[in-house]
């Protein structure tokens, strides 16, 4: 009778597992920040980590299994926590910028890592984006984090002992501590960063504890000339590596409270963050307030009628794409906006953002900001006029100032975007400045303005012979950015002359499509195509890709690339050969397989690398041959595959809320191919509901109530009460508010969206 029940038990638990459930409550709590962080060097589910903040905001925690200095600062299967460190990092390939740590440690001062570092399980580990805890084994400590926006609360649980500790690491490259104990108070600066030149930066932070301090030390570990580590002993120290240590006894379950914030400008001006943004709030309050804001933040997106595991995916996606670009902005004694400059090293007024790439970004997160947030969009732009007064470009990766890596000159299309969507109340015409110099210059380094400019406005392509890498990759993306610099132009009525250079520019895409093969080929400066050529190569003429990937790259003229192919039909099947393909590939380029390779090999989609971003747009393009079904299609296998709110839930970088955005956008029923354009090319809903709660007051309803594991398929759509066969929707209308309902089927529906008339934006077909 037993073993009956619990099969009965076990039958209705996993039937209500999998059932599809109707609303969302709380979607703070579905988010799971773990997603994405069982990764390795040569393999990425995600290479995330468990950031505990609030969106967009200057300063994020972490649990630190990492070392000092590794970018991969949290991974799943690592079974020690080192530190819990505040962090600005925007991936491991960046690493890490304005970081210390702070660690609890019990029985004895161990301020070196390995000796403070304790065993952890998950089990006993909470992961929310507001709040985080786990239990430290070997101190007998539970730490909790709460955070505001550049301030945090830690709260302690000590064990009974005569020698409880916190251990407050500077980190190396220069760090300087103080401990105050009559003010029961640490302060400090790290000077340590990974990318780019800075000046006078530094990371001032100030520590409030709320008991007595009993024993304090700053530990001083320099190098001399035969480069052996010097320990020092006092309570104050600027050194090489400097690491304050307080201590006091503690009861059984005693709570020890710090208040933590810091600044990029001065000590005066951390106390204030602190003093503003935790004021005297409890722990408890500050928790609720940092799940307060995720909830109204998530919330702006409601979907209904999915799958718990669909809820949590979506949800932890979305909230992936709610930190980056966070601010480095802060708010002076007098209110006003301020920010430490990485390109001069000044305090100046004004917005400042950092840790963002736009060769990741402007395919899906800054389109679904602009969608979604576009006041904070707002404040972006402002940064990024900023950006370019006191450096002289405009950011193509910002950590926190000019990164030199990936290539494009996809600031155009960021800058553009925005303001052809209706974002306004900023300094446009200094940014169209930026975007012509831009366009037009080579900048320091080979990431800023346009590496190859010269080759590229002569022949109408950077050249594969001319010791230039990645040279069609940045033709290609040239291309489009140009496309998205002629149509800001024409929205601020520039000289034709002008806006028609750009739009000429904006074809040279087809100078490197080869009608032999029907794909992107590297073209040497005489004019003829690179020899050999293998489709499967990944590098050399493109950017963590191959030709297979770099061909649909074309997101302007999406017509124009089926004409060179012949046709519709001819598209279609190329399209289809991406799937049917085998996973094969050449890595000599590297001389080794890139991570990006492996996890097109293992994924079995064929040639459809959708672990990284040049390919991500693709499965949309049946939408402009007339098949949209096959999109339909495909986006969903993808979101089933590749997506899953665990810690391998991701199929490659997440890369700063980009694939996630692909997600989200996908989810909802709908992608922004063209992000310089109104217009978002149509896929199915995964949800038998959504609703946009948009920043102006409007609401879009997206209802699907037939939607399922079968059913995928659009069979007829209403928009506003009308039937719509386009294959598109636009973005000014959707800004209106907009109820669109939708009949999904088992079986596609092979007589919509048919017609010319149908597929969505190309520059070729402009009047």
């Amino acid at each position: 009778m037993k073993s009956i029940i619990y099969f009965l038990f076990a039958f209705v638990s996993i039937a209500a597992y999998g059932q599809q459930t109707s609303t969302v409550n709380d979607p703070a709590d579905l988010v799971n920040p773990l997603m994405g962080t069982e990764s390795k060097v040569d393999l990425s589910n995600g290479n995330t980590y468990p950031a505990v903040a609030v969106p967009w905001g200057m300063n994020f925690w972490t649990p630190q299994t990492g070392k000092n200095g590794d970018g991969w600062q949290y991974t799943y299967t690592d079974d020690k926590i080192r530190g819990f460190k505040q962090t600005h990092q925007p991936s491991p390939w960046m690493n890490d910028y304005g970081q210390f740590s702070i660690m609890p440690v019990t029985h004895k001062i161990a301020y070196k890592e390995a000796d403070r570092a304790s065993f952890f399980s998950h089990k006993a580990e909470t992961s929310k984006p507001y709040y985080y805890s786990v239990y430290l084994a070997d101190a007998d400590v539970t730490t909790e984090i709460t955070p505001t926006e550049r301030a945090a609360q830690f709260r302690f649980t000590f064990p009974k002992t005569d020698s409880s500790y916190i251990v407050v690491d500077g980190f190396d490259r220069a760090s300087y501590i103080k401990i105050i104990p009559g003010e029961r108070k640490i302060i400090g600066y790290s000077t340590r960063y990974a990318r780019g030149k800075l000046i006078n930066f530094k990371d001032y932070f100030v520590i409030y504890v709320d008991k007595p301090i009993t024993y304090a030390s700053v530990k001083t570990i320099m190098k001399n000339a035969a480069q052996k580590p010097q320990l020092k002993d006092s309570l104050e120290a600027l050194s090489d590596h400097s690491i304050g240590i307080i201590g006091f006894k503690t009861t059984k379950g005693e709570q020890v409270h710090l208040k933590v914030a810091s600044s990029f400008i001065s000590f005066e001006q951390a106390e204030l963050n602190l003093k503003r943004e935790l004021a005297n709030d409890s722990f408890d309050v500050t928790r609720q307030k940092a799940k307060a804001i995720w909830n109204k933040t998530l919330g702006r997106v409601a979907v209904e009628g999915g799958t718990i595991d669909q809820y949590k995916t979506f949800y932890s996606c979305l909230y992936r794409m709610l930190f980056f670009p966070n601010k480095l902005y802060e708010v002076d004694a007098k209110n006003e906006i301020v920010h430490w400059s990485p390109y001069n090293g000044k305090v100046l007024p004004g917005y400042m953002f950092g840790g963002t790439g736009f060769w990741d970004t402007f395919r899906a997160l800054y389109p679904f900001l602009n969608l979604m947030y576009p006041s904070i969009n707002k404040e972006m732009q402002q940064g990024l006029v900023n950006d370019y007064k006191e450096g002289g470009w405009l950011p193509e990766w910002s950590s926190p100032g000019y990164a030199d890596i990936m290539v494009g000159n996809n600031s155009a299309s960021v800058v553009a975007e925005a303001y052809l969507k209706g974002l306004r109340g900023y300094d446009i015409k200094t940014l169209y400045e930026a975007l012509i110099h831009g366009a037009n210059n080579e900048g320091p380094m080979s990431a800023v303005g346009r590496y190859g400019v010269k080759y590229y406005n002569t022949l109408g392509y950077v050249p594969n012979d001319v010791k230039i890498n990645e040279n069609a990759a940045r033709t290609l993306e040239y291309a489009y950015d140009d496309y998205a610099i002629y149509e800001l132009g024409k929205a601020l009525g520039r000289p034709k002359e002008e806006t028609d250079l750009y739009k000429k520019r904006s074809m040279n895409y087809k100078n490197l499509f080869d009608p032999q093969t029907g794909l992107m080929r590297g073209k040497n400066k005489d004019g003829s195509f690179e020899t050999p050529f293998n489709p499967f190569k990944w590098g050399d003429a493109f950017t963590e890709g191959n030709s297979w990937h770099y061909t649909w790259g074309v997101f302007q003229d999406i017509q124009g690339l089926v004409n060179l192919m012949g046709g519709k039909k001819q598209f279609v099947a190329k399209l289809d050969s991406v799937f049917s393909l085998p996973p094969i590939f050449d890595s000599t380029y590297y001389g080794e397989v890139i991570h990006e390779i492996r996890e097109m090999q293992i994924a079995n989609m064929g040639q459809y690398a959708h672990g990284n971003q040049p390919i991500q747009h693709m499965i949309y393009l049946y939408d402009y041959a007339g098949q949209p079904w096959k999109g339909q299609y495909w986006a969903r296998e993808t979101m089933n595959r590749m997506y899953k709110a665990t810690p391998d839930g991701y199929c490659g970088d997440e890369d700063n809320g980009q694939t996630s955005a692909w997600y989200v956008f996908s989810a909802i029923g709908f992608y922004p191919v063209t992000p310089a354009s109104d217009q978002y090319a149509l896929g199915a809903p995964l949800f038998k509901k959504v609703t946009l709660n948009l920043e102006n007051g409007k609401k879009v309803i997206i209802n699907a109530p037939a939607n399922s594991a079968e059913n995928k398929y659009v069979n007829t759509l209403l928009y506003n009460g009308k039937v719509y066969d386009k294959n598109w929707l636009s973005h000014s209308a959707l800004m209106k508010g907009a109820n669109i309902d939708i009949k999904m089927t088992a079986k596609p529906n092979k007589n919509r969206g048919v017609k010319d008339d149908d597929v969505p934006f190309s520059l070729s077909k402009e009047k």
